[in-house]
């Protein structure tokens, strides 16, 4: 794969180089760029190598300072974490080689007292590591403009390469990140040794019970466990360290020095628990991991092979994971997960090309970047972007009207300027809101004698008090002390027990492959091979408890004055059927990723029910258009911080590039229709 990739880079050309994890690909991107930055003396700083995560920069930092020194160069880490005088040192001293994340990035080039044109003027290669971790979502929207800014920064046509493990559909991620570039496109893939991988599937039932089998299996061995909420870390962590297990977390909402622990874990530890959640998916190098534990199950296969992919690395071991399902639930979807993944499906990524959120962002940064961007020109500095393709010119130009209407941005002698909203909305902290696009709720800082321990939800501190809180943060019990509202920080001292924090999170929509696959599973009678025999005696008992999806077409089944239809559809397509159809038949039709619930009004006649059903699927037309005026109030959720900058339309194009799937709900009202009443 290094071999291969040489070609492609020093050709010139815009590349995703896909191998498997710990396959060498940062290597395979640095190597032949040092050789040319060396041949032919390129001026720092010549290289952006952009990661999604502040953990993956950490732990690149050795080896990028490494690779850098063969040629005597330089690199230079740039995120939230670094010292203000370690950054102008590093402006000083000319890095030829900048690791960063997206956010710094904005924040390098809005900012003040970062000349951020003299530090970008000399970029050629932009290297994206985890590049599928970015392309489908708003960092990935927000990447890819960035891209087309500092190319327009540094006068020339930027090569771009992406590095991945896990994607579907490398040709189409390469288009993404080319943007506007005219180079010639490559996937350069890695053949590597196929290992047969080690997966187990057993139902715990709790998870009480699963820190009793982490502590009991592998002793001695160095384990990572992921979860997939940071309560649920939490949670583990502490029920773990109550066992006396050596144990460390990881999440999002824990101080720098407590994710630093974790992630030297990785790296000295022996006989140790990791307890994290996706935080830890991306490219971290464990050296000698030896197992990684999965309670219940992630959203997609392509994260499921990020994580069972950091076991397997030392030569004659294989990679490993077992699933630990806490509920008969989490197990269906586990056992569905791991099916998918033995046919050797992987989720394809989809980048939007239609971001008009993002592309309100953009306005927004710019006028601060050029002090005021050129009313007739500001399109020009993200023109190209794969983000915004199918971005009309009308479509611009309402965004920006209606920008104006509220207020946001203002038109000063032609050029649009933060607005008096604008600024009420976004330059709290100097603008720390336009760093970012993906929201971060109001926190509280948890702090013990000077010391930050993490944060936790403001919502939790205000609302869940029942006289003394204490919580559990970073596996330690805490008491809470005193408030300071104003500065949002709150002093606790060691205590013995505490509750659980909760934080702000939004549902998890699965795919309808998934969904399917689930569905595969409740109707046939195999046992697989990486079931343990307490997982064949649950899986034996959810699918007597769901006997009525055995026969072919979909179940609308009639119980207790609430019906509901089976369908297995995932996520996205019920959310369309369920908006249609709460319009149809009146209030309360939910949608889940399996089922849609009619309750209430709706469920008063499951003959009206399917005379809804079977009106949709003489339906000829389905577009996505039809359905935008049937979003019920509570699709209209904030999806976007940004959101309130859009126009009634573009807000509603949001949310249906969100939460719907047309095509999917299409298919699944095609399937024939079985009415099962049940008794009490």
């Amino acid at each position: 794969m290094q071999a291969a990739a040489i070609h492609a880079v020093m050709d010139g050309a815009n590349c995703v180089v896909i191998a498997p994890t710990a396959g060498g690909k940062t290597e395979a991107a640095l190597l032949p760029l040092l050789s040319m930055m060396d041949a032919e003396d390129w001026v720092p700083a010549s290289v952006l190598y952009v990661a999604p995560i502040r953990a993956l920069l950490n732990n690149l930092e050795p080896r990028l300072d490494s690779l850098s020194a063969l040629v005597g160069r330089r690199s230079f880490k740039w995120h939230g974490d670094v010292s203000q005088a370690a950054r102008q040192r590093a402006i000083r001293e000319r890095t030829d080689i900048i690791a960063i994340t997206p956010e710094s990035l904005e924040a390098m080039m809005i900012s003040t007292r970062v000349p951020a044109p003299e530090i970008l003027a000399n970029v050629r290669v932009i290297v994206v590591d985890e590049v599928h971790a970015f392309a489908s979502d708003d960092r990935g929207a927000h990447l890819a403009a960035l891209m087309e800014r500092i190319q327009r920064l540094a006068g020339r046509d930027l090569q771009r390469i992406g590095l991945s493990a896990t994607v579907g559909n490398p040709e189409e991620i390469c288009c993404w990140m080319s943007g506007s570039s005219r180079r010639v496109q490559r996937v350069v893939r890695g053949e590597g040794e196929h290992r047969i991988p080690d997966i187990a599937v057993d139902c715990v039932g709790s998870l009480g019970n699963a820190a009793i089998v982490i502590d009991r299996l592998h002793r001695g061995r160095k384990r990572l466990v992921f979860a997939d909420s940071r309560r649920r870390v939490e949670e583990l962590g502490h029920l773990l360290s109550k066992r006396g297990v050596d144990t460390h977390l990881a999440h999002s909402s824990l101080a720098l020095a407590e994710r630093r622990a974790a992630e030297e874990a990785f790296e000295q530890g022996e006989n140790c628990v990791i307890v994290a959640t996706s935080a830890l998916e991306l490219g971290i190098d464990v050296g000698d991991l030896d197992h990684v534990l999965q309670i219940d199950a992630p959203v997609t296969v392509a994260g499921f092979l990020q994580r069972m992919g950091r076991t397997g690395r030392r030569p004659g071991t294989s990679p490993n994971c077992t699933f630990l399902a806490t509920s008969d639930d989490a197990l269906l979807h586990s056992v569905a997960l791991v099916r998918l993944f033995d046919r050797g499906f992987v989720e394809p990524v989809l980048p939007s090309r239609r971001a008009v959120h993002i592309l309100a962002h953009q306005v927004l940064a710019l006028t601060l970047q050029l002090e005021g961007a050129p009313a007739t020109g500001w399109w020009d500095w993200v023109d190209g972007c794969f983000a915004f393709a199918d971005v009309t010119t009308e479509d611009r130009v309402n965004l920006v009207q209606h920008m104006m209407r509220q207020d946001i941005v203002c038109d000063v002698d032609q050029r649009v300027v933060l607005g008096p909203r604008g600024e009420s909305l976004y330059g709290h902290r100097h603008f720390l809101d336009l760093y970012a696009v993906f929201s971060t709720p109001p926190e509280i800082k948890v702090v013990f004698q000077e010391q930050e321990i993490g944060t936790i939800d403001r919502f939790f501190v205000e609302y869940e008090r029942r006289g003394p809180l204490t919580f559990v943060l970073a596996g330690k019990p805490w008491l809470l002390e005193h408030v300071d509202w104003k500065r949002g920080v709150c002093y606790v001292t060691p205590a013995q027990e505490g509750d659980f924090p909760s934080w702000s999170g939004s549902g998890r929509l699965l795919s309808r492959e998934l969904c399917q696959s689930m569905l595969g599973v409740l109707r046939d009678d195999v046992f697989d091979p990486w079931l343990s025999a307490r997982s064949r005696e649950a899986l034996e008992r959810v699918r007597d408890e769901f006997w009525f999806v055995r026969d072919p077409g979909t179940p609308l089944v009639s119980h207790g004055g609430i019906i509901t239809w089976w369908n297995f559809a995932g996520g996205r397509a019920n959310t369309v059927l369920a908006n249609v159809l709460d319009r149809r038949l009146g209030s309360r039709v939910a949608a889940g990723n399996t089922k849609i619930v009619f309750s209430s009004q709706a469920a008063l006649d499951v003959h009206a029910v399917r005379s809804a059903l079977e009106a949709l699927r003489q339906q000829e037309s389905w577009h996505g258009e039809e359905f935008l005026p049937s979003l019920s109030t509570s699709a209209r959720e904030r999806l976007s911080k940004f959101q309130v900058c859009l126009p009634p339309q573009l807000q509603q194009h949001l949310i249906a590039e969100r939460t719907f799937d047309v095509e999917g709900a299409r298919e699944t009202v095609q399937q024939s229709l079985r009415v099962v009443t049940l008794s009490d």
